[in-house]
C-alpha cells in the first residue's frame, strides 16, 4: 500500500460512524450472562407490560360477574321468602278452617243429642210409682249432664231471667204487670251454648 493509501485509511471513519452503518441486533442473553449487564434491570416503559385497558376490560367483566350473580342470588331469596309466606298464610289458614269444621261438627253432633236431652227431662217431669225406674231415669239424665258439661255445653238460664233475643225465643206473650215487660215467664224448651255460641234457643214465654 502507497502512502497516499495509508493516509486515506487512516483519515476514513471508523465503520460504526460510517453514514448508513447499522450496527447488527445482537442476540439476547440472559441477564448477568455477558457480565455487564445487572440483574435487575428495570424494564423500559413499555417493554413486556400489559395494557392498562386489558386490565380495566377483565375489572369490568369481573364487576359484571359479580353483579350477575349478585342479582340472580337476590332474585332466588325473593322468591323463597315469598314462598315461604304463603305456605304460612296457608298454614294458618288450613287451622281455622280445621277448628271452625271441627266446631260445627261438634255443635252439630250434640243438636242431635238435645231431643234425648228433652224426652229424659219430659220423664222425670212426670209422676211415677216405680221408684227404680225412676231412679234409672234419673241416673241416665245425670249421666248425659256430665257428658254435655265435659264437651263445654252450657244451659241457658231463664229462671228470673230478663228477655235476650240472642239466646231466647220467644213462644208466648202474656200479661203480668207483677213480674214487668221482658220477663220469662215460663220455660218450654231448654236453650243451650257450646263455647258462647248457641246452639238451641231457649223457647219461653214473655211477660209484656
Amino acid at each position: 500500500m502507497s502512502g497516499t493509501d495509508r493516509k486515506k485509511a487512516k483519515d476514513a471513519p471508523p465503520p460504526d460512524e460510517a453514514p448508513g452503518f447499522e450496527e447488527p441486533c445482537r442476540e439476547a442473553r440472559p441477564p448477568g450472562e455477558d457480565g455487564g449487564a445487572s440483574p435487575e434491570r428495570e424494564a423500559a416503559p413499555g417493554d413486556g407490560d400489559c395494557p392498562d385497558t386489558d386490565a380495566a376490560a377483565d375489572s369490568a367483566a369481573d364487576t359484571e360477574a359479580d353483579a350477575g350473580e349478585g342479582g340472580a342470588l337476590a332474585a332466588e331469596r325473593d322468591k323463597y321468602l315469598r314462598l315461604a309466606a304463603e305456605y304460612d298464610n296457608f298454614r294458618k289458614r288450613s287451622a281455622k278452617e280445621r277448628e271452625t269444621l271441627y266446631a260445627e261438627i261438634r255443635a252439630d253432633t250434640i243438636a242431635r243429642l238435645l231431643p234425648v236431652y228433652d224426652n229424659l227431662a219430659r220423664a222425670l217431669s212426670q209422676k211415677c210409682e216405680d221408684e227404680a225406674f225412676y231412679r234409672g231415669v234419673e241416673m241416665t239424665m245425670s249421666g248425659l249432664r256430665e257428658i254435655l258439661a265435659g264437651m263445654g255445653v252450657e244451659e241457658i238460664e231463664t229462671a228470673g231471667a230478663k228477655f235476650d233475643p240472642e239466646k231466647h225465643r220467644a213462644l208466648v206473650h202474656a200479661e203480668n204487670p207483677e213480674l214487668g215487660e221482658g220477663a220469662i215467664t215460663e220455660e218450654f224448651e231448654k236453650g243451650f251454648t257450646l263455647g258462647g255460641r248457641v246452639i238451641r234457643f231457649a223457647s219461653v214465654a214473655v211477660a209484656n
